[in-house]
């Protein structure tokens, strides 16, 4: 399932139409980085098309993770404002939306409701790649295994898919 779903399921449709306007879409050529790791980012941003690594620095030849459309990347550095301790590599041209933590934060001062709701998002996203890593690492319960949802979350996934599709449309990546 896209992990962004999580987040967007949470929002409101007035808080997507802000994140749309508010954020810009951003080309990565093959080999490029996204994120370096102990680089200080200054954007969340959420995979829109093509496809991205994760690694560390020392080890380099061991990929972590691949990533595709409706990951998020950059929550991490935006909850504890430290630089990233992996680095994101496109391994094909890609294409992401990203909006400014300045900005995002600005809107969080003014607005409490987007800010529990954005924060919250984060945590359930946050809290469903833990359960995944431990149950790929041996650790987790079979059931985690099945990227059940609960309920309250599993509600909003349907609004959620149809909030990334706004998302790509805007940013012209489905036609």
């Amino acid at each position: 399932m896209k992990r962004v779903l999580f987040v967007l399921g949470q929002l409101s449709d007035n808080d997507i139409e802000w994140m749309i306007d508010s954020g810009t879409k951003q080309q990565y050529l093959a080999g490029e980085h996204l994120v370096k790791q102990g680089e200080t980012i200054d954007h969340i941003y959420i995979v829109l098309s093509g496809e991205f690594k994760i690694y560390n620095e020392e080890r380099s030849a061991l990929d972590i993770a691949k990533i595709g459309s409706g990951e998020l990347v950059g929550e991490m550095s935006f909850l504890d404002e430290r630089p990233p301790s992996v680095s994101v590599q496109a391994t094909r041209d890609s294409n992401v939306y990203a909006i400014s933590l300045d900005v995002v934060k600005r809107r969080m001062e003014v607005d409490t409701r987007f800010a529990a709701s954005f924060y919250y998002s984060i945590a359930l996203f946050l809290s469903n790649r833990l359960r995944s890593t431990t149950s790929k690492l041996g650790y987790g319960i079979p059931e985690d295994e099945v990227d059940e949802l609960n309920m309250n979350v599993l509600n909003e996934v349907g609004k959620a898919g149809a909030r990334f599709s706004r998302i790509l449309n805007k940013f012209s990546e489905i036609n």
